[in-house]
């Protein structure tokens, strides 16, 4: 296994909050790791904080290019450098002396995982994260003597993935610039037949506290529409009726946090989305379809 070379790669944008704790932590793996940071044109004194740590790789941006544009600047110097693994890692995350080391010894002895997750604990260390938990309650398939379990998703806070099935599924997509990228590259891993894992003797932690915010809500609301419509294993009437459904979803969901008026404006938006997308959709999808095989 020491042979095996793994990328750590961090999306940062104002995380001075959070950053040298995570960094620490990578310090102390007991598995030798190589650290890249993507910053995403920090405000705040990240990238001061970053570049007081000298094994690692800092590349800043010149605009906020999202999660997952930024991301693939790493995963691309990863495979430049001839790497077995990127570990994609949130900046406000922390792991402990043996997370990489257990992610690994898990991956190497299952060929078909794409993804490999470790548990997502909260910061008080002792919950599950709450987010994550909803994932985990999902899994499919437990095969105790490995410590793994299968989902068909789970979040990109933490992802251990092989380079192998990175060349296969290529990067994250561009059109989802700042949500969704997670929800999409599963997708597309469990397309190419790779499996999505939990290992459950690896655990990190993720402090983070979940705010309301209405424009990234009504973003999210319709990147789902556009994540619904790009569904290549349904048929396109299929993906329309699936996305019609996701508006009124959408807006029932989210009328729990909202008033009428906000509501009203989210409605309109997202039946707007969706009606430009009935006339763009079939190219875009064929197009998608033909950029996965």
């Amino acid at each position: 296994m020491k042979n095996k070379k793994v990328k750590v790669i961090i999306v940062t944008f104002n995380g001075a909050f959070w950053i040298e704790k995570c960094l620490l932590s990578l310090e102390k793996s007991h598995y030798p790791i190589e650290i890249v940071v993507v910053d995403n044109l920090s405000t705040d004194e990240t990238v001061l904080i970053v570049k007081k740590f000298t094994n690692v790789t800092l590349i800043q941006n010149t605009e906020n290019s999202g999660f997952g544009a930024a991301n693939n600047i790493g995963i691309k110097l990863a495979i430049e450098n001839q790497s077995d693994y990127v570990f994609l890692l949130n900046q406000d995350t922390w792991i402990f002396e043996d997370t990489i080391s257990n992610l690994l010894k898990t991956a190497n002895k299952n060929a078909q995982i794409g993804i490999l997750s470790p548990l997502h604990f909260a910061g008080n260390e002792i919950e599950l994260d709450r987010k994550f938990s909803i994932y985990y309650d999902k899994k499919k398939l437990s095969e105790d003597s490995e410590k793994i379990i299968f989902v068909p998703f789970v979040n990109a806070a933490a992802w251990l993935i092989s380079i192998q099935c990175l060349k296969k599924v290529g990067f994250f997509d561009p059109l989802f610039s700042h949500y969704g990228e997670d929800n999409d590259f599963c997708r597309r891993v469990l397309f190419h037949n790779f499996k999505i894992g939990i290992a459950e003797n690896a655990k990190i932690c993720h402090d983070r506290i979940i705010k309301r915010n209405f424009k990234k809500d009504l973003l999210q609301a319709k990147l789902q529409i556009l994540f619904f419509v790009l569904n290549f294993n349904n048929s396109l009437f299929r993906s329309y009726l699936i996305a019609l459904k996701s508006v009124f979803g959408s807006v029932k969901y989210y009328s729990k946090f909202y008033n009428f008026s906000e509501m009203a404006e989210m409605f309109t938006v997202l039946v707007k989305e969706y009606i430009n997308l009935l006339f763009s959709i079939s190219k875009m999808q064929k197009a998608r379809f033909e950029k996965i095989q």
